[in-house]
This record gives C-alpha cells, structure tokens and sequence, in this order.
C-alpha cells in the first residue's frame, strides 16, 4: 500500500527536478496570480504543488508525506488517502488565491499545502499521538503541534516575510480535515473537541479576513527566494509620458495579454481609456 506514496513522491520529484532543469517549464506550471486570474490559467493551481524551490524543499516536503501519509493509508486506504491529498491541494491554493487576489507579482510552489492536509487529518483521526520534528529530540501532542500550526501560520499571513505559503497551509489544513469527516462522519462524534480546537481558530480568522480585507492589502514578500521576482513595472523617477512608451513598447513587441494587472491599471489611468 505504500507504494502509493512512493509513486507520488517519484512524480513530485521528476516534475521538480524538470523544473530545475528547466525554467521556462517551472515558468508555465507554478502558482502566479496574473496568468491564474488575467489569462485564466486555472491549470497552475494545481500544478504548482508538484514543483518546489530547491532540495531542502523538496525533501523536507516528502520526508512529511512518507511520515503522515502512510498512517492515513493504513486507516482508509488508497482512495480517500488520494482524496484527502488532492481536496487539500486544490483547497490551499484556492485559499492562496483568494488571499493574494490583488498581489499581481504573487508566486509559489511546493506541496505543503497538500500535506498539511494529510497532517492534519492525521491530527484528527489521532490527537494524542505524538509528533516528533526533524533534528528535535522530543515529541509533542499532535493536538498540541496543531494548535501551535494554526498560530503560526495565522502569524505567518500577515507577517508575509519568511517565504512560506502560510495561506497554502492553512487552506491545505482546513480541507483536509473537512474532507476527513465527510469520509468518516463517526469521527466528529469521537474527536469532536479537537475538530474545534483548531477548526475553530481558522474560521474565525478567515470571517475576520473577509470582513477586513484591508488586513491582506499588504505588498506580498512570500515568493520564493529562488524565484527571480518580478520587476517593478515603473521607476518613480520616470515621467508618466515615460512609463506610457513603455508600455505601449512592452504590448508592441509581447501582446496586449502581456500586461499585469498592475501594468493595466496604469495603463488605464495614463491613457484615460478602460482596457477591454
């Protein structure tokens, strides 16, 4: 039955080596809000979670998946296991886009967000077992290391500076635990405390974010340092006739689809005319 998690894991790794390999392939698959939104490459939100950032990434991604992904192997076997890990992917990057919607320079990669789904339903099917880090010699509650998850990562979102995709993990860690009792109902009436505890935080964090969205209207530090990012699309010393040729340069030579969100808006308001 593990061979499913190997199967998996040698996938992510060709698809991430290929990447390495080269960019012009990570360019068309990873998570980028302008192609995802703007040229409605819908594509990319799941792809994205097959590529990482370098080795460490990697490995320490997969590392988390052989650990968590066998245990929920063993308890529901291959098809929710599959389930589980795709809702929770596709969930972490739907939350990820939702969140950076107006960051248009916004990129990621990686499978964290899958995983935390796997941990999490981990988490809820066994609260009291122990969870140990890498390189830390002590275990801890899982339902202790869940809480300490969720405040991290709810931290990590609006400090947005250490390029991690805390919004992935946390979209990553509610659908994996939704999709976990949809396919074992029992399980909330058994481990309804620690459904929650940490449900609980996330939802309210998430109505908070909606009422507030001005809380996210932050410039987005979460790319990846690997990741060359994106320019700034105008020099502040630049006149406005300037940074019109520019643009007017930049749709010459790539195409009007070429233009970011950001770029489009300038163009807007330079021109004085709304971009069909």
């Amino acid at each position: 039955m593990e061979s499913v998690i190997y199967l998996l894991i040698a996938i992510i790794f060709l698809v991430t080596y290929q990447g390495f390999r080269d960019t012009t392939f990570r360019e068309k698959y990873i998570f980028d809000v302008d192609h995802i939104l703007i040229h409605k490459e819908y594509y990319r939100v799941f792809t994205s979670a097959f590529l990482h950032g370098d080795w460490y990434h990697l490995i320490f991604n997969m590392l988390a998946l052989s650990s968590f992904g066998g245990f929920i192997l063993v308890v529901y076997g291959i098809k929710n296991f599959i389930s589980i890990y795709l809702i929770s992917l596709i969930g972490g990057g739907l939350l990820s886009l939702y969140f950076h919607r107006n960051h248009s320079d916004y990129r990621a990669l990686g499978a964290s967000g899958a995983i935390s789904g796997i941990v999490f339903s981990t988490i809820l099917i066994s609260p009291t077992s122990e969870v140990s880090l890498l390189f830390i010699p002590y275990g801890f509650p899982a339902w202790a290391f869940g809480i300490a998850f969720v405040a991290y990562t709810v931290w990590g979102i609006k400090k947005g500076s250490d390029n991690i995709g805390h919004d992935a993990h946390l979209g990553g860690a509610i659908s994996g635990m939704v999709t976990t009792i949809v396919i074992d109902p029992e399980l909330l009436s058994i481990n309804y405390w620690i459904f929650i505890l940490l449900m609980a935080p996330c939802l309210i964090f998430l109505i908070f974010v909606y009422r507030n969205p001005e809380y996210l209207l932050v410039e987005s530090a979460s790319l990846k340092p690997f990741i060359k990012t994106k320019k700034k699309a105008f020099e502040p010393h630049k006149s406005p006739e300037e940074e019109l040729n520019d643009l007017l340069d930049k749709i010459s030579s790539q195409g009007i689809d070429s233009l970011t969100a950001r770029e489009r808006k300038k163009l807007e308001e330079l021109s004085g005319k709304e971009l069909k």
